[in-house]
């Protein structure tokens, strides 16, 4: 029988990038779920992995956008059944904010490439693949590390990048998945008003993105391979 990942999607190009071709090679049947339209219950239950994916609103943000909460219900129970699951940027979020930890607005965005600081603890684990490698950050939001939680990594923008909960919860408030090839074209034309509000030129992030895209695919696989194995198989 094939394994499962049931992924939530906020927005169309915000998928699983190249963790999407790393998966199916390693056996996996991926199916979308799109927030806000499909019934979380119906679309996730039994998926033996889940990624939640990133987005422009916030945690937050339930009396505009009701389907946060429902996230959140619905991964609190998924994280107090034991099952693996991996939040990127929004979806760390919101994986944090089941966990009861806070999630507000930095002050600043955070958008471009850049490498991570890890701690020591990120060091030992799956992101020391990543240290050194310029990675996609895109956000104006920051969560909490969970009570009970890891703490893997920093910026210099934003103090917490990631955490561990156990071997089966992940959250990364950056984005690995995403290596500045073609599919990048559709968050610079996606995001193009907020890019235009913060002032950041989509040309210097088509070159950043352009300079070190193998290498980020490469090391990129390796972190999520490490982890997919230990969160599986424990």
């Amino acid at each position: 029988m094939r394994k499962r990942v049931a992924a939530i999607r906020h927005v169309h190009f915000e998928d699983l990038g190249t963790f999407e071709p790393l998966l199916r090679e390693q056996g996996y049947e991926i199916r979308y779920c799109q927030s806000g339209v499909d019934e979380l219950p119906d679309a996730l239950t039994g998926a033996e992995l889940a990624v939640v994916l990133g987005g422009p609103v916030g945690v937050y943000e339930t009396q505009a956008y009701p389907e946060m909460a429902a996230e959140r219900s619905w991964l609190k129970a998924r994280i107090e059944a034991g099952k693996p699951t991996v939040g990127i940027c929004l979806g760390a979020q919101l994986i944090a904010a089941a966990l009861g930890a806070g999630v507000g607005p930095m002050g600043q965005k955070e958008i471009g490439f850049a490498p991570l600081e890890l701690t020591a603890t990120g060091r030992r684990g799956p992101l020391r693949h990543l240290e050194g490698v310029p990675v996609l950050h895109w956000h104006g939001d920051s969560f909490a590390i969970p009570e009970g939680a890891e703490h893997l990594a920093a910026t210099e923008v934003c103090r917490y990048q990631a955490f561990a909960l156990g071997p089966r919860i992940l959250g990364l408030q950056f984005h690995a998945e995403v290596d500045g090839g073609a599919g990048f074209e559709r968050w610079l034309l996606g995001h193009a008003v907020e890019l235009t509000a913060a002032r950041i030129d989509p040309c210097e992030l088509r070159r950043q993105a352009a300079h070190g895209q193998q290498r980020l695919r490469r090391t990129a696989h390796a972190m999520f391979s490490e982890w997919l194995a230990g969160a599986i198989d424990s």
